[in-house]
């Protein structure tokens, strides 16, 4: 269970970053169709929001997955 939170947490937080450079920067051409922000036509004129709750969420699915770890440890 942790090491599927730990890499959800990963993906949504690399999706939400990569998302928010491509849609400020918008040379990041080569990975357009990587992000899911791209790839969803109801997301359109939602880039920046949506990229910006992907990072979010990620992080603090990284957040609880480390705090779980630290809980397992502690009740060893």
């Amino acid at each position: 269970m942790q090491a599927a939170l730990t890499a959800i947490g990963w993906l949504l937080l690399l999706q939400g970053a990569g998302g928010l450079i491509n849609s400020l920067l918008g040379w990041w051409w080569w990975a357009r169709d990587l992000l899911v922000v791209n790839l969803l036509p109801v997301l359109r004129g939602y880039e920046v929001f949506v990229s910006i709750v992907l990072g979010v969420l990620g992080f603090v699915l990284l957040a609880v997955s480390a705090s779980a770890k630290r809980a397992e440890e502690e009740g060893r």
